[in-house]
């Protein structure tokens, strides 16, 4: 069968815009959409992460994955220790960076595989693998990023993902799992049980 989301819905607001849904959801052939870009402030709005520990200026977001960038400004504090008179960008914090890219899709665009929307509050980096380190990034650098949903099945979602500045690769992941909880399920495991004849029953009856 057709799964449509609610959500998607929200995005129709003519005949054309239906009739082409329409098309797309019987033929599986998705149309090019034009990429809205998310600033900053609009990134922060819904990302777990904030100010000083986001590391997104802005962001776009698609069905396959997202694109964003970090300008390296010399003015992070832990700069002043790495290294001191030598300020270079730790890689850890570039692959950070591309781990909360990935969570700003998760919470914007959730891949088709989640039929709920995401608790941006129970979202975790939880492994990397395949990580290379091409290139020292300093301060004025601007770290272009580029993640690729691969496989994605509640609770997990992984994805590949490359930081490059001005077209020079920098850091390469080929995997980036986060785990995470939709607002389907935390409603699920938070509904409240009571007790009958010594046994617990959820309000729905089910035990």
């Amino acid at each position: 069968g057709v799964s449509i989301k609610n959500e998607e819905l929200l995005n129709l607001r003519s005949i054309g815009d239906l009739k082409k849904f329409i098309n797309e959801k019987l033929t599986g052939v998705m149309s090019e959409q034009p990429k809205t870009v998310y600033s900053v402030d609009q990134v922060a709005a819904i990302m777990p992460q904030q100010d000083p520990f986001l590391f997104l200026n802005q962001a776009t977001v698609s069905e396959t994955g997202a694109t964003g960038t970090y300008a390296i400004t010399g003015q992070e504090a832990f700069l002043e220790g790495h290294f001191k008179g030598n300020p270079v960008f730790p890689a850890s914090i570039m692959l950070e960076a591309l781990g909360q890219l990935a969570v700003f899709k998760l919470i914007k665009n959730p891949p088709a595989e989640i039929e709920s929307a995401i608790d941006s509050s129970e979202i975790y980096f939880t492994g990397l693998d395949g990580v290379r380190c091409h290139r020292v990034c300093r301060p004025g650098d601007v770290l272009e990023m580029e993640i690729k949903v691969k496989r994605v099945r509640e609770p997990l979602a992984i994805f590949s993902g490359q930081i490059t500045v001005n077209g020079e690769k920098a850091v390469v992941s080929e995997e980036i799992t986060l785990a995470f909880k939709s607002e389907a399920t935390v409603a699920l495991t938070s509904e409240p049980k009571v007790s009958v004849n010594g046994e617990a029953h959820s309000s729905n009856g089910a035990h």
